[in-house]
């Protein structure tokens, strides 16, 4: 791995955590600026670096670096909004896959915007539900949970299309870079 790809790792992975605290307190899961910064990772990355960003947030914050949201360390799988972390890395590594599978027009990332945030909607509600249910014992609805995780939905699909325009216009500059410094 170039230098070059060690440093935009890890400038993804310290966006990620920055995003981890820009949010919005809802009863259940917050909303934060996590979807943006692994989105981005996916698009401007690829799946298996912007992937590798948000693996390196995990780890951190599995061996005790608050970097969650809601602090950090390896009990914090038990958390509800776990799921949505481990949704971030499939979906990081299917926006990035998908994205640079041929010419990154708009409509190919934003396809591969929108089937990563399916992916860490679909991750994070399901394990909601599942640590709510047998870990924690709760009998919160299905509906009103899925109210509730599914608030930030519209604008996160708002943040799909940004990204995917964004995209559009950073990735040749990233490419033509990449050669200047080969």
């Amino acid at each position: 791995m170039k230098t070059r790809d060690i440093t935009m790792i890890s400038l993804f992975t310290a966006l990620i955590i920055v995003g981890a605290f820009i949010k919005i307190q809802l009863p259940i899961c917050p909303i934060t600026l996590q979807v943006v910064f692994t989105t981005m990772a996916g698009v401007l990355l690829g799946g298996k670096k912007g992937a590798a960003a948000v693996g390196v947030y995990i780890i951190l914050g599995l061996i005790g670096l608050p970097v969650f949201t809601g602090g950090g360390g390896v009990g914090y799988v038990l958390q509800p909004t776990f799921g949505y972390i481990i949704g971030f890395m499939l979906g990081a590594y299917i926006t990035g896959t998908i994205a640079h599978n041929g010419e990154p027009t708009v409509k190919r990332l934003l396809i591969g915007c929108l089937a990563g945030l399916i992916l860490i909607f679909a991750m994070g509600i399901v394990y909601c539900w599942a640590i709510n249910r047998f870990w924690l014992g709760s009998s919160v609805r299905t509906w009103k949970l899925l109210s509730i995780c599914l608030l930030p939905l519209p604008a996160d699909v708002l943040i799909c299309v940004l990204i995917a325009f964004l995209g559009h216009r950073l990735i040749p500059i990233m490419k033509r870079m990449e050669r200047l410094h080969a």
